[in-house]
């Protein structure tokens, strides 16, 4: 390795470390979300029984993503990971209906707990790609994002299978991430 790659390398290495957590319920595309930003294959992806963690770099952070499987059975086991979290990711299946009260209801749930009280929020309101997706807006009202009076937050529309969306979304991480 040259003098030019070796300090090529040390320029790149972030100074800044983020504990995220990606959550939401099963089949909302948190996994092929991490795997997007990891630059990962997303041909086959299986639901997550427990937890994926992936490192990724963006504007000078180290961002340690942690993946949590959404299945109902799985859910009571969230608040192990809220420790240190600095951002909270959560997504959301715009085409699911029939589950968007049940996903609103876990996410105020989440949101009331001291842990998680001052960590922004951001809701990856994903496959916006498909014809029967709600758009982002009338998901914010449906779950009533706005009652978020005392929080940092953002509503992102994104596609994770057509990766769009998500780099707007972790732009807004890098610049929200707590002091």
């Amino acid at each position: 390795m040259g003098l030019l790659s070796l300090l090529r390398k040390l320029r790149s290495t972030p100074d800044k470390e983020a504990r995220i957590l990606l959550l939401g319920l099963d089949n909302a595309g948190k996994t092929t979300i991490l795997k997007q930003l990891a630059s990962e294959d997303i041909t086959t992806i299986t639901p997550t029984a427990g937890f994926n963690i992936k490192s990724v770099a963006a504007d000078g952070f180290k961002l340690n993503v942690w993946d949590i499987g959404g299945q109902w059975k799985i859910r009571p086991y969230w608040k192990n990971y809220f420790a240190n979290t600095d951002i909270l990711i959560y997504v959301i299946d715009c085409t699911d209906r029939k589950r968007l009260s049940e996903t609103g209801s876990e996410l105020f749930e989440l949101l009331m707990d001291n842990r998680l009280k001052q960590v922004p929020l951001l809701v990856f309101a994903n496959k916006q790609d498909l014809p029967d997706a709600m758009s982002s807006a009338e998901v914010a009202e449906k779950i009533e994002l706005v009652r978020l009076q005392e929080r940092t937050w953002q509503i992102q529309g994104c596609s994770a299978a057509n990766n769009t969306g998500i780099k707007e979304g972790m732009d807004w991480i890098c610049r929200n991430i707590k002091k």
